[in-house]
């Protein structure tokens, strides 16, 4: 009689989420990541996100073998005079710079960095801004206020004029540009992060648990979390996007990588505004390239931050 009655609250249970539109009629209830995955496979926003983002990723991994010429050869120097630059041509479908290298080979072999920068920046930034937000969300008291406070101080200072402060005083390489961006993205991860967990902390599993005697810490980290950290990974597909932009912003204003050796989108946009009015070319190309990957990241990041919400499952 109770393996019915549970039989039929079960099938309840199915028929009212088909009704709500969370998963298909005849099917049974799907854990929150596979109803995610199943919304972002059929949101067109979503897909053409990850098609840049899944295109952006593999050229950078592959550039080696899809770059047509060395990126650092001076190929076409020779044809580089006062105010002349070749522009495309057989073997140079973009053209050259003013240093008579290829072009597109530069475009390629920037993402690269535009790829390494943004995921370490992002992955620093977050593992310390999960810290202090775990401090913050599972001690409470004195010590969320003093973590808060110190995050506040952070969120005061605008971002770009706090990455430009970190690169100065680190100096100028590839290292204190990593930094300086993640800088930037801590108080964001730590204030979403003690929201989230300070939501969880009174829900009713936590309110049990501790009834019953379970450690702090089990609570926290077994439990809570865990389940606040939803916002977190939609934060970080979006904050690769602005790591991306403040790498080329720092760049742009000459305090990124000084190594010639490594093409980067935001330096061969500052090159380029010395022969504007020669070739614009050189710098619609690598402002293109920055504004399609920012943007591959920020659709698929908002579609995420969609899918996970249960306000937006309707």
């Amino acid at each position: 009689m109770s393996a019915a009655l549970g039989d039929r609250r079960r099938e309840k249970i199915d028929a009212l989420a088909a009704r709500a539109g969370q998963v298909p009629e005849g099917e049974g209830g799907v854990s929150l990541t596979r109803s995610a995955i199943r919304r972002l496979r059929r949101d067109p926003v979503a897909i053409i996100g990850a098609v840049i983002v899944v295109v952006f990723v593999v050229v950078a991994v592959l550039a080696p073998l899809l770059a047509p010429r060395d990126p650092l050869a001076q190929t076409l120097l020779g044809q580089v005079r006062q105010g002349f630059i070749p522009g495309a041509q057989d073997g140079f479908p973009l053209g050259v710079d003013q240093l008579g290298r290829d072009t597109l080979s530069r475009l390629i072999y920037g993402s690269r960095q535009s790829l390494l920068i943004g995921v370490v920046s992002t992955v620093l930034g977050l593992v310390v801004g999960m810290g202090l937000g775990v401090l913050a969300g599972a001690f409470g008291g004195w010590v969320d206020t003093l973590v808060m406070r110190f995050v506040d101080i952070l969120l005061s200072i605008p971002g770009l004029l706090m990455a430009i402060s970190v690169s100065v005083l680190l100096g100028r390489n590839q290292y204190a540009l990593m930094i300086a961006i993640a800088v930037t993205q801590v108080p964001v991860f730590a204030r979403l992060l003690r929201g989230s967990m300070l939501s969880q902390r009174d829900k009713d599993y936590a309110v049990a648990a501790r009834a019953l005697g379970v450690k702090r810490s089990r609570i926290v980290f077994g439990h809570v979390l865990p389940n606040s950290l939803s916002p977190v990974i939609v934060q970080g597909t979006l904050s690769l996007a602005t790591a991306i932009i403040e790498a080329a912003a720092l760049s742009f204003l000459g305090l990124g990588d000084p190594d010639i050796s490594r093409p980067e989108w935001g330096a061969m946009l500052a090159n380029a505004q010395e022969v504007l009015s020669i070739r614009p070319e050189l710098a619609v190309y690598p402002a293109l390239c920055i504004i399609v990957v920012a943007l591959g990241f920020t659709l698929l990041g908002e579609s995420l931050r969609e899918a996970l919400d249960p306000k937006f499952r309707r």
